[in-house]
């Protein structure tokens, strides 16, 4: 055989091998050689090659049994591009036969030599002949009879002695195990893992080390580090007189590596070859810059190395491995930040059901807001206060949440939907709240009257049982799994410093509570992006007044009412300030329709009409008229402050009496005020002549001056278009992409769930516009907004706070565009600064 080769290759120091040609196991075995590790002699086949052995074109086998000597004996495994891709399994003692058998029993004993041979028996008879595995159930590996019946079950089945010769079982090996990848459902698996659909499929023959016979010998795997928490832990097993992966099958009777209080291990049993192993994985952690798992076989005290490959990991243990490799200078602190995902941030920042927990379940919905949450079933937010006062963790069920439902989604644990989607009312608070939420499971049937929800198959779940919501992966869990806790420990706080010291954009975070705010502060973020009033208006003692506000008919009644609700807004608006601590506040004014505010029922109506001592026929009269066809293209945002001005200046004055009082207390206070829905400069200026009037008013009452920025959240094409004018006016534009991809689609975002997936499925959409950020279409938008906006007034501040704020790929759609910041839910902010870290890090190493 040539060593240069390039399909049929023994692996040397300088044969030619690559992962994109030969698959990640032979590069690997081919750096342990490097490094002069104790590697078997391995002879490597390249993708081209197997994919004609697929074909039926077999290489010369004689060349490539020839580097193995007279008695060949062999196992062939897997070599794919991404180890994820998977492949067929191992195939171990190739060459295995009744001569080989008499001399092994003379060298070995006939116990090892009998289990030797009919291991391969089994599995060639299985994996490569593809007889019925029920032939080799009944015998009995221990007995001495055991290899006799196995050679017997197969030439019975097969109708053919079992071969006999190294190189026609090496090459029907290779065969089965190339048409294994290339079938149809090999090639759907590994499409699903995320491989192309013509992802090649490399092989490696290597010398056998037997881990069977006399001397201490056996097999297993080591690393350097626990896989959960990436934390420095010698983890492993091994198991005396076994092949391959034996000890890592369950029951089998395996030694810890490192001596252990629970039990005998491989140091005190052969200390000198755990100090070999222990070595060898440290060297290959250093030179591989990769912490490894080492498949390895003890033969009579003497350690081999027969595979290396990158442990797997939860996002825990990648940061912290990561983290630690930049710390020991092992890789550079901006090659730490590349490796990790930014979304696998999210498995840190919330509880996740522990991977190895069984599931049991119910439905899947939309995985609306990640992390999971277990607890029992209530239908209304009145219960859920209730079951939180009770100190009892609920889940909220409802066909769909709104604003009313916020005291209740905050005293639950997790939040269920049978409609919406993305950016749905219970999936954008939920991501705010940090609140594990499913939407749109419609495989549910929801019975609120009867307090149960039917699941597919027939069960039932009533009020008061427990389930578990995954937000992470959509999964409705009946009962209570196992959880895995969240984890902010050093190695993200530290991967979170290095984020910031290259990232090249602001990023700010979506909150509208102080708990909100403090989350945001702690997770990094540079301010609040969006605060989003409304929310502050559904609390027991400030909904009367609002909706006596509502009903008023003229504008000293609705001042009236507003006076009342005036201390409440101004604490708020403190108390973000003050949890802040002088880093920028941005306020959006009152947007959702006034009678989102309203009772929906007769029992809320007569409540309504109790408190404000009127007629039941005037209160449902007044809420019928309140009602509107399309709210969301309603009497909502900027048009309820031009045609109720009395609510949008109780809110600027709030905003600023609260600016005097937190700057008395602490770093100066620049407050932003941001007018919604805004699609016209006049209504910009309508509603900034009143905010500049209560400026001048406060100053004037106080004594005091101060500053503040006006903005506009463009939601509206026409803004977008508009951009020139209305910049004009105003100190920043903000794009709230919700509603702005709802306007530019003519989509609902709360219905779009429906009928979403089939349209990705039949390629009308790429993706789900509410989940990515459509830059052909809203992008386009975007970008002429800014261009227009800059050109008119070049110091004008730009950003998005809709939810796409958080997508790496909204980030380098903005960071591209010129923005100046992201705004995004406070959980998802870590996410953002570690994604523009990394967009800032690839544009210097691009060319």
């Amino acid at each position: 055989m040539q060593k240069d080769d390039p399909h049929t290759t023994l692996i040397t120091a300088t044969a030619p091998i690559a992962p994109n040609t030969h698959g990640g196991r032979a590069k690997c075995l081919q750096r342990l050689v490097r490094l002069d590790l104790p590697v078997p002699r391995t002879v490597a086949l390249s993708f081209s090659a197997v994919h004609g052995l697929a074909s039926g074109q077999m290489p010369d086998m004689a060349k490539l049994l020839a580097p193995f000597g007279e008695q060949p004996l062999l196992c062939v495994r897997p070599s794919s591009e991404d180890p994820d891709w998977g492949g067929p399994g191992a195939v171990l003692n190739i060459g295995m036969n009744d001569a080989i058998y008499v001399d092994f029993c003379d060298a070995l004993g006939q116990e090892a030599a009998a289990q030797i041979y009919l291991r391969f028996v089994q599995s060639y008879a299985i994996h490569v002949a593809r007889l019925d595995p029920d032939l080799f159930e009944d015998i009995d590996s221990d007995s001495p009879d055991g290899l006799s019946a196995a050679l017997k079950a197969y030439e019975d089945e097969a109708e053919e002695s079992f071969p006999q010769d190294p190189a026609v079982q090496l090459a029907a090996v290779l065969r089965s195990m190339a048409r294994a990848w290339e079938g149809t459902t090999a090639r759907l698996l590994r499409q699903a893992k995320g491989a192309p659909a013509d992802a090649g499929l490399g092989l490696v023959v290597q010398q056998m080390v037997f881990g069977i016979g006399s001397g201490e010998s056996g097999s297993g795997v080591i690393q350097l580090v626990d896989s959960s928490s990436g934390e420095p832990q010698i983890t492993g097993r091994y198991l005396s007189q076994s092949q391959g992966r034996d000890a890592l099958v369950k029951g089998a009777e395996a030694l810890f590596l490192e001596a252990d209080a629970r039990g005998p291990s491989l140091e005190e049993l052969a200390p000198q070859a755990f100090a070999d192993l222990k070595a060898y994985t440290a060297l290959m952690r250093r030179k591989l810059r990769e912490e490894m798992q080492a498949e390895f076989a003890i033969e009579n005290g003497k350690v081999h190395l027969l595979d290396g490959v990158r442990i797997a990991r939860s996002a825990r243990a990648a940061v912290r491995i990561a983290v630690d490799l930049a710390k020991d200078k092992i890789i550079a602190k901006e090659e730490a930040l590349l490796r990790i995902e930014p979304r696998a941030l999210n498995e840190l920042l919330h509880r996740q059901v522990d991977p190895a927990a069984m599931r049991d379940r119910i439905a899947t919905g939309v995985a609306a807001s990640p992390g999971a949450a277990t607890g029992r079933i209530v239908f209304s937010s009145s219960e859920a206060q209730a079951s939180a006062a009770r100190g009892e963790a609920c889940v909220l069920v409802r066909r769909e949440t709104a604003p009313e439902d916020i005291r209740g989604m905050h005293a639950a644990v997790a939040v269920l939907t049978e409609r919406g989607g993305m950016t749905s009312h219970a999936a954008v608070i939920g991501r705010g709240m940090g609140l594990p939420c499913v939407v749109g499971a419609s495989e549910l049937t929801f019975n609120l009257q009867a307090r149960l929800i039917s699941a597919p198959g027939g069960r039932t779940f009533k009020e008061g049982d427990v389930i578990t919501i995954d937000g992470t992966s959509g999964d409705v869990l009946a009962g209570e799994p196992a959880m895995l806790e969240a984890a902010h420990d050093d190695a993200f706080q530290e991967l979170m410093v290095w984020s910031d010291a290259v990232r090249d954009i602001g990023v700010r975070a979506n909150a509208d509570t102080p708990t909100d705010a403090a989350t945001a502060r702690n997770f990094g973020a540079e301010g609040i992006g969006l605060c989003r009033t409304e929310h502050m208006f559904f609390e027991a003692d400030r909904l009367t007044p609002m909706r006596e506000m509502i009903f008023a008919d003229k504008a000293q009644d609705r001042r009236a009412a507003l006076e009342r609700l005036l201390p409440m807004q101004r604490e708020d608006f403190t108390e973000l300030f003050r949890i802040m601590q002088g880093k920028p506040v941005c306020i959006r004014l009152l947007d959702p329709p006034l009678h989102e505010f309203l009772p929906h029922d007769k029992a809320g109506c007569r409540e309504l009409a109790e408190a404000l001592d009127l007629p039941l026929s005037d209160v449902t009269r007044r809420v019928e008229a309140l009602g509107e066809y399309n709210p969301m293209l309603g009497m909502r945002g900027v048009r309820l402050g031009v045609t109720v001005p009395e609510i949008y200046d109780m809110q600027a004055r709030a905003i600023f009496e609260a600016t005097i009082a937190a700057s008395r207390e602490g770093a100066p206070v620049v407050p932003e005020i941001m007018i919604p829905l805004v699609s016209a400069m006049r209504e910009v200026e309508l509603v900034k002549s009143r905010i500049d009037a209560v400026a001048a008013e406060v100053r004037s009452e106080t004594g005091q001056d101060f500053e503040y920025r006006l903005g506009v959240m463009v939601e509206t094409p026409r803004a977008a278009l508009r951009a020139d004018e209305i910049a004009t006016q105003v100190s920043f534009l903000s794009f709230g992409t919700n509603d702005l991809t709802q306007m530019t689609y003519g989509l609902s975002r709360d219905d779009a769930g429906r009928f979403m997936s089939a349209y990705v499925q039949l390629g009308v959409y790429p993706e789900d516009p509410f989940h990515t950020l459509d830059t052909d279409g809203v992008g386009e938008l975007l970008k002429i907004g800014a261009e227009r906006g800059r050109a008119a007034s070049p110091d004008l501040v730009l950003s998005i706070c809709g939810e796409h704020g958080g997508n790496p790929e909204s980030i380098a759609f903005c960071r591209n565009a010129g923005f100046s910041y992201v705004s995004c839910s406070p959980f998802r902010v870590p996410v953002a600064r570690l994604a523009a870290a990394q967009l800032a890090l690839q544009d210097k190493i691009a060319p």
